[in-house]
């Protein structure tokens, strides 16, 4: 079984879409997409320096657009598009890790492509403007018991914004807090602060979920949702999604929802996961495969040069 994946908001890195540029046919879906998102992502996937695509507003289209672009080439090459099963085997899974999810989305058909882009630019503006309130941030919690880390995180007033599996938590909340876990980290593991603009996936995003939300709701005629063509993973708990207006509500949910990214890779251990293949900017979540479900093949794509791999993985699943 292969599992597709699409990588969230701390993947990326300056120049990652040059490659890709060089292709026409990509070359013109980017500038479709710096439409939708009203940045020219084309600029920012090739020249801009890495300060610059941190920016949560920038960060978060630019990442969506990078997957779909790498998602295409790579379909393209089996026969396929974005939102078909054409050339996949029948039990490929499709999964993102946070605003991944809104690739993985386009990727199983319930968004068009461009609209993922838009509703991703919406939802790192609002969720840039909901860092500005107060100061918060967040850091990985490497090893330890988990339920101590959990339970030292609750003691520190802080929330378990990703749960990455292998023994990463990423906890969040006032800087004040995170900076107090650091000086005194739970039992066995090591506090890592991490360069965001703030607590991501926790209450503190609420007044982004709400605007979000309320976008979402204003332009749903236009967004469509239909149901996925593939089974496609929600990191919220794990579960396959089959309805694509229940994916959208999730999808506006999971801007304050912790991202349970160790149910996504139980459900595909259950599943019989073989190979996991992941799109540009490629290597941390197949990392994160390689340490929670072992003796998983992994393919990265970030070049166009990394397709072959891929398609070899897929046509030999199928």
């Amino acid at each position: 079984m292969i599992a597709i994946l699409a990588p969230g908001q701390g993947a990326q890195k300056p120049g990652m879409l040059a490659p890709w540029t060089e292709r026409p046919a990509l070359a013109g879906r980017l500038d479709e997409y710096s439409e939708a998102a009203g940045l020219d992502l084309a600029h920012l996937g090739t020249e801009a320096d890495a300060d610059t695509i941190a920016d949560t507003a920038v960060t978060q289209p630019l990442l969506v657009a990078s997957a779909l672009l790498s998602a295409e080439a790579l379909l393209g090459e089996l026969g396929g598009t974005l939102g078909s099963t054409t050339g996949l085997p029948a039990d490929t899974y499709v999964a993102g890790h946070s605003v991944g999810e809104l690739a993985a989305a386009a990727i199983a058909g319930v968004l068009a492509p461009a609209l993922a882009v838009a509703l991703a630019a919406v939802r790192g503006r609002e969720m840039a403007a909901a860092c500005a309130v107060e100061p918060t941030g967040m850091a990985a919690v490497l090893g330890g018991d988990s339920d101590d880390v959990l339970r030292v995180l609750a003691d520190h007033d802080l929330e378990p914004a990703n749960r990455n599996g292998a023994g990463q938590v990423v906890a969040a909340g006032r800087t004040g807090d995170v900076e107090a876990l650091a000086a005194a980290p739970p039992e066995g593991a090591r506090v890592r602060p991490l360069a965001v603009a703030g607590a991501f996936h926790t209450r503190f995003m609420e007044p982004a979920e709400k605007a979000l939300g309320s976008w979402v709701a204003e332009h749903r005629g236009e967004l469509a949702p239909a149901d996925p063509v593939l089974p496609l993973l929600s990191d919220a708990d794990g579960a396959v999604v089959t309805s694509g207006d229940e994916m959208l509500d999730r999808l506006v949910a999971q801007v304050t929802r912790s991202v349970r990214w160790d149910s996504c890779l139980d459900t595909l251990r259950a599943a019989g996961i073989t190979t996991a293949v992941e799109l540009t900017p490629a290597g941390t979540l197949t990392g994160m495969v390689k340490r929670q479900i072992k003796g998983t093949a992994t393919v990265n794509v970030s070049t166009p040069e990394h397709l072959e791999a891929a398609v070899d993985a897929l046509r030999g699943a199928a």
